[in-house]
């Protein structure tokens, strides 16, 4: 099992997200969700079925990015860091169509994440 999260620039993640037309976000969703799988050891976690669900019902974006919010403050909890809390916030953003900023602060939070072990 990988445990690593892979450090993304959260501009980055806006920029390729763009200039492709949103490929990339789709990309990013598979892959952030399979990297905190790995990282929290959840079972609950498919990356796969999350994707195919945003592409298919813009809701389940929103839902997606609380979901994600929670998931990455649990992992900053059990690596001894501070939860951001910002669950409600991405929450927001994808409500208001703002989903690419949710990816951007997500990113970054992840990126505390790099070099951590779950305990």
């Amino acid at each position: 099992m990988d445990e690593r999260i892979t450090v993304r620039s959260p501009a980055a993640v806006i920029v390729f997200s763009v200039i492709s037309c949103g490929i990339y976000a789709l990309y990013w969703i598979y892959r952030f969700a399979s990297e905190l799988k790995d990282f929290t050891d959840r079972d609950d976690i498919n990356p796969g079925l999350d994707l195919l669900l945003c592409i298919l019902c813009f809701p389940y974006v929103v839902y997606w990015s609380y979901k994600y919010g929670m998931v990455l403050d649990e992992a900053l909890e059990k690596t001894g860091q501070k939860p951001d809390g910002n669950a409600v916030l991405y929450l927001v953003l994808a409500v208001f169509g703002l989903f690419i900023i949710s990816m951007a602060i997500m990113q970054a939070t992840a990126n505390r994440l790099q070099g951590k072990r779950v305990a």
